[in-house]
């Protein structure tokens, strides 16, 4: 018989750990929950900072993921960093020497952003919320704004520059902006946005270095070109915050991986949020999601598993972004083979629906200022099946190292 949990451990105190203990106090746990997370602050939601924060239109209070009168009653470790995890005793060491145990540990420590290196002061990455706070205080207005990048964050951080009153210009390496995720077609169209509102877009052409030394002064191109810059951001990526995990025996190849409803190769160890690779049936491999809306619900099907009950399904993907007063939605699931039709409105205007297709089957629909039509199409796309219980998945985690329990999660 399996004894019922009860101290689960969460490590990572942003949107996927705090909705993992929202989730696991909703279906009924009341065991002790310890969460670790390694900013001072307490949870808080990070689309905002490239947008109203910067804007000075929202303030950090407002920023907050607890409900004003939520009580989740944890226990809370904050500003201290996670530095190993010990998966047979299910045991997390913290950078002050002190360890925490307990029945479960969820790993969802999220993602690094990617920094330039050697960059001088002025130079800026958007992660957290102390970065947001020092760029904020260096966007003045008629400064000189240099975007490297043209994905989510560098788009919005613009979008709010133009606002701000400064000189904007946005580098993106790939021919058009978004072409990963959007296509190039599609990307073009979001090109259109940067352009109609003054911002100048250069795509195809590399970075090779940032001039300054007490201060940055400008972006070198790879074509020998140097643009002058007040403030640089450096919207390059991120990467799975997993450095800790080294040695833990865990499988970090593409992130933590994981099976659909979070559980990895250790028994008792699950992973969720950005850092986790998780199994997706319809690609027939782990994937990475790096959006806020599974942040938000993948802990709900977790919360369950672990604690024994029938998962679930999940929507398919979905993310959106704000950029000069359009909003830019996509779900679905794009591999690059598709076939892609605009079925209302047009590039032009910035209010189209796209809708990608293999073959007769939708498997993606990108809307900009079209919300109603948009969830008409997304709500056609294929879930994930069912996530029923904790059995681990062989076919996407290997077996836990010799040292860890048998037993299985749950």
């Amino acid at each position: 018989m399996t004894t019922a949990p009860r101290s689960v451990v969460v490590v990572g105190a942003s949107l996927a750990g705090h909705a993992t203990a929202r989730a696991l106090r909703t279906q009924g746990f009341d065991g002790r929950i310890t969460m670790i997370g390694d900013e001072p602050e307490r949870p808080y939601d990070r689309p905002p900072l490239s947008k109203e924060f910067l804007a000075g239109t929202i303030d950090e209070a407002a920023l907050s993921l607890e409900g004003i009168d939520e009580n989740l009653g944890l226990d809370w470790e904050l500003g201290t960093p996670a530095t190993g995890l010990d998966i047979a005793s299910r045991t997390v060491h913290l950078a002050d020497g002190r360890s925490i145990d307990g029945d479960h540990v969820v790993i969802a420590t999220g993602s690094h952003a990617r920094r330039m290196p050697s960059a001088p002061p002025g130079v800026h990455t958007v992660r957290t919320l102390a970065d947001a706070r020092v760029l904020k205080a260096d966007l003045l207005p008629g400064s000189r704004l240099v975007l490297i990048g043209a994905g989510f964050v560098g788009a919005e951080i613009a979008s709010t520059a133009v606002t701000l009153g400064l000189d904007v210009t946005v580098l993106e390496a790939a021919p058009t902006p978004l072409a990963g995720p959007l296509g190039v077609e599609m990307g073009a169209a979001v090109a259109a946005l940067h352009q109609a509102n003054g911002v100048t877009l250069l795509c195809g052409v590399p970075v090779a270095g940032l001039v300054g030394s007490d201060r940055v002064t400008g972006v070198e191109l790879a074509d020998g070109r140097v643009l002058p810059a007040d403030v640089v951001v450096a919207g390059i990526g991120a990467v799975p915050a997993v450095g800790w995990l080294a040695g833990s025996g865990l499988d970090l190849s593409s992130g933590v991986v994981c099976t659909a409803h979070g559980a990895t190769g250790a028994p008792g160890i699950w992973s969720v949020g950005d850092c986790s690779a998780w199994y997706d049936e319809h690609r027939g491999r782990e994937h990475r999601v790096e959006h806020w809306t599974d942040s938000r619900e993948r802990p709900v099907a977790l919360a369950k598993a672990l604690l024994g009950e029938p998962g679930g399904v999940l929507r398919a993907p979905y993310f959106w972004s704000d950029q000069y007063g359009v909003r830019i939605q996509f779900a679905g699931r794009r591999t690059g083979a598709e076939d892609i039709t605009v079925e209302a409105g047009s590039a032009e205007s910035g209010d189209l629906v796209a809708v990608y297709r293999r073959g007769p089957e939708i498997v993606a629909v990108l809307g900009m200022n079209q919300p109603k039509l948009f969830m008409r199409h997304r709500k056609s796309l294929p879930a994930s099946s069912a996530l029923a219980g904790p059995a681990q998945d062989s076919r996407t985690v290997p077996p836990a190292p010799a040292t860890a329990p048998a037993a299985v999660p749950g």
